[in-house]
């Protein structure tokens, strides 16, 4: 691969162009398919959530009242551009979609919305899906490692970087050769957005920016296939991305071990139902309860120990006003899992109205924990700190937290996600359900992808 030869924008343009599927290691094939199959899982938890009926219903004003690409939350056709908006949208609300921790981005939200609606709409094969899928993964998890922390603090990486992967993912589908996979990169660049402020008023932006990640991502590679140029340069330029949204860029990130280092096998599953910086306190606390035997009424104080990052997004949120933002709420998140024993999407739903929930919430604090912040984001510790009612004071760590690669879901525990999250939002029956799975773990094979689930009019 030219890659090799390259940097920047360019060397991950080439990467991705030139990649071909006997490069590709078993499992990094493996993992993808479970991250499809994750991925639509969360897409229909997303059915019925208010944010994600307004993009619907923005697309379906906008856009084509049928088309060749499949619309998840609806069983109904439209563009691919239209598609990519609305199952990003539905992907991104409930807050169980895949994480990267090194680079803090959420790739399957925004990479298999683009990919899935072009792949449908161009009639390509299941596994030129999931190789697009990979390059995606790859690309932009390595444009959100090169922008760093500074640019996390203020941008919301899946907002900025999405456009990047699905432009990618996009570009593979399209066939696009290297200058064209560049030209697309830089289009969607320069598109990139997403702010944390939303979290200060509750605002419904979070899953807008995958939806505008995705849908501009699909976009620019579809103007690049047709000859639109987009900036060569746009990461490491001297007025690109890394200039302007970042304080602490390491452009070697970008083509760091291309076709070597699989990112996209780092990339970890959410098994709580909330912000992923919550996740190991929550399985610390979980794991301290087991063990000593407390219940909730037992614990007066949990101090959660915790990187920076955690403090600046999770800091926003003393009292949460609504389930999303309950989501990004470190108390309510173990509050929930000190009364009931787990934060999933079902719990979530009950939270604001819980007494004990908000009881329990109000004794817990977080503070920065040097130990903690030297391993982020490579590695998410989490250690909690307990005083109970009894005057003693416990400790516990995680090294892992579930879902990380090397604490990782299941193939059966993934199924058993998708189905609670397909029945969370009535979005699929069991057996249509059961159906999808038997699709989607055959996915490599097919010949060509087509609808996952059954159409309003089948």
């Amino acid at each position: 691969m030219s890659a090799i030869h390259e940097s920047g924008s360019a060397g991950l343009a080439a990467f991705a162009a030139e990649l071909r599927p006997e490069q590709v290691p078993e499992p990094v094939w493996r993992r993808a398919e479970e991250l499809l199959l994750d991925w639509f899982g969360s897409a229909l938890a997303g059915k019925g959530a208010r944010p994600v009926a307004s993009v619907a219903d923005f697309a379906a004003a906008m856009g084509p009242a049928d088309g060749a690409a499949e619309l998840l939350i609806s069983r109904r056709r439209s563009s691919p551009l239209f598609a990519a908006m609305i199952n990003a949208a539905a992907s991104h609300v409930a807050e169980q979609d895949d994480v990267h921790n090194g680079a803090v981005f959420h790739p399957g939200a925004v990479v298999f919305p683009a990919a899935l609606a072009a792949a449908q709409a161009l009639r390509r094969s299941g596994a030129e899906l999931l190789l697009a899928a990979i390059a995606g993964y790859e690309a932009g998890i390595r444009a959100g490692e090169c922008l760093g922390r500074s640019h996390y603090r203020v941008f919301h990486t899946t907002g900025t970087v999405g456009g990047i992967a699905a432009a990618v993912a996009t570009g593979r589908l399209l066939r696009l050769d290297a200058r064209q996979m560049n030209h697309a990169i830089g289009t969607a660049g320069t598109q990139a957005a997403g702010l944390w402020e939303f979290l200060r008023t509750a605002a419904d932006s979070k899953p807008l920016h995958a939806a505008h990640a995705s849908a501009s991502g699909l976009a620019a590679a579809y103007l690049a296939r047709d000859g639109f140029r987009g900036a060569e340069r746009i990461l490491e330029g001297t007025q690109g991305m890394a200039a302007g949204m970042s304080r602490d860029a390491d452009l070697s990130r970008l083509t760091d071990r291309l076709g070597q280092r699989w990112a996209l096998l780092e990339t970890s599953f959410k098994y709580h139902a909330s912000c992923r910086h919550t996740h190991p306190a929550a399985d610390a606390l979980l794991q301290l309860m087991g063990q000593h035997g407390l219940s909730a009424r037992e614990i007066v104080r949990v101090n959660a120990k915790v990187h920076v990052a955690a403090l600046e997004v999770l800091g926003a949120v003393a009292r949460p006003t609504t389930v999303h933002q309950a989501k990004f709420s470190m108390g309510t998140v173990l509050g929930l899992i000190a009364c009931h024993g787990a934060a999933g999407i079902a719990e979530f739903e009950r939270a604001l109205d819980d007494t004990a929930v908000a009881d329990f919430a109000a004794r817990v604090a977080m503070e920065a924990d040097a130990e903690v912040e030297a391993a982020y984001p490579r590695r998410w510790i989490g250690k909690v700190e307990v005083l109970t009612r009894d005057g003693r004071r416990l400790e516990c760590r995680v090294e892992q937290p579930k879902g990380d690669p090397g604490n990782t879901l299941s193939r059966a525990e993934l199924e058993a996600k998708a189905m609670r999250l397909a029945a969370f939002g009535g979005a699929a029956g069991p057996e249509e359900m059961r159906l999808a799975l038997v699709r989607l773990w055959d996915m490599r094979g097919a010949a060509v992808v087509g609808r996952l689930l059954p159409g309003e009019r089948e």
